[in-house]
């Protein structure tokens, strides 16, 4: 995801969406223990085009 994209995906969020979403990614353990769900690798292999 790059720059523009990210920046207009956070643009759709409420002011308290974006603030839970950065608090979030600045917590690298809270980071990786969504990165690891089942949830979110499934979302990535879509967004990377795989099947």
């Amino acid at each position: 995801m790059d720059k523009e994209s990210t920046e207009k995906l956070f643009s759709k969020l409420s002011a308290e969406q974006q603030q839970h979403v950065k608090s979030i990614l600045s917590d690298k353990a809270k980071t990786e223990e969504i990165l690891k769900t089942p949830q979110a690798q499934a979302l990535l292999k879509k967004l990377m085009g795989e099947k």
